[in-house]
């Protein structure tokens, strides 16, 4: 399993209105994509912003690829979504995932 994990930051004027949209529009969308496994939304205050981490768990990279295309890291940051935004990662990392909290699995790589 993989971890996409991206952050994006807005202004305090910015916030309730990004987390409303990413809840509304992006995240009933991609949950039709094969090979997706879910979500966690992130919020903190960080100094004069509010910080974002969005957390995307990932069957495997080839799923991730089909979703994002062949450049998978590349940050997916629609136009109108920009405009909330004061900065953000131009790039996802992405991490395989050795242990899942909810199981205690461990992945058989590790």
């Amino acid at each position: 399993m993989i971890a996409r994990i991206w952050h994006g930051y807005t202004m305090d004027a910015n916030a309730e209105a990004y987390a409303s949209t990413l809840e509304a529009e992006i995240l009933p969308g991609i949950m039709q994509v094969a090979g997706y496994r879910g979500s966690y939304l992130l919020r903190r205050r960080c100094g004069n912003e509010v910080e974002f981490v969005t957390v995307m768990l990932w069957d495997s990279l080839e799923a991730l690829r089909c979703f994002a295309g062949d450049d998978y890291q590349q940050a997916i940051v629609p136009v109108e979504r920009r405009k909330l935004l004061s900065h953000y990662d131009e790039r996802s990392a992405h991490y395989e995932i050795l242990m899942h909290p909810a199981t205690g699995d461990v992945s058989s790589s590790a």
